[in-house]
């Protein structure tokens, strides 16, 4: 069977008396174990207060971007949502917890939708992309879609959102303009170490 669309990466930190380091992207080690991108620009957010929900976002082609998450300083409740028209798992969704702690990154790839959930304050993400920022391709879901069900894991309804993200649109009127691949959404799993 195929891997998960939706990977889960733990680069090697490298220790000693003065901290550690870290190879957070390296093409030709990614590349080897699997995860074959181009990405073309880095975003970076602050989000002040617990609580914080950024998503559910993605860009439509031809903008469509896959997406390696990290969290910075802070922690994240990191979610991925199939939107993959003819998907056996299309609008399923995995969760991550990812932290500056436990320096996890999320891999999410065209064909889902993606938010996250700020756990700590001051929490910063940083995240590469694999196309530009298009604004008439942004798009995105509704946070709180009962038929997609995410279990956030703080209080929904002390959620702090964007204006426009109180305003997106619910799954059941979507139309996914995304293919299915034949790899269908599994549960995060070991994580990969490139």
């Amino acid at each position: 069977m195929s891997a998960s669309p939706v990977q889960l990466v733990r680069p090697k930190r490298f220790g000693d008396s003065r901290g550690w380091f870290s190879e957070t992207w390296n093409k030709e080690r990614f590349a080897a174990a699997g995860l074959k991108l181009e990405f073309v620009q880095d975003n970076h957010s602050l989000s002040g207060q617990v609580g914080t929900l950024r998503g559910l976002h993605f860009q439509t082609p031809p903008f469509a971007q896959d997406k390696l998450v990290r969290c910075l300083r802070g922690k994240i409740f990191d979610v991925a949502v199939d939107i993959r028209k003819g998907s056996p798992t299309y609008g399923q969704w995995v969760s991550r917890v990812l932290s500056a702690e436990n320096g996890e990154q999320l891999l999410v790839p065209i064909g889902f939708a993606h938010g996250f959930m700020t756990l700590e304050p001051d929490t910063e993400v940083a995240y590469k992309t694999s196309n530009y920022y298009d604004r008439n391709c942004d798009s995105g879901l509704m946070w709180n879609d009962p038929d997609i069900a995410i279990a956030w894991p703080l209080d929904a309804a002390a959620a702090i959102l964007s204006e426009k993200d109180q305003k997106q649109p619910s799954l059941r009127g979507f139309d996914s303009p995304f293919a299915y691949d034949g790899r269908p959404l599994l549960p995060l799993g070991d994580a990969l170490v490139p």
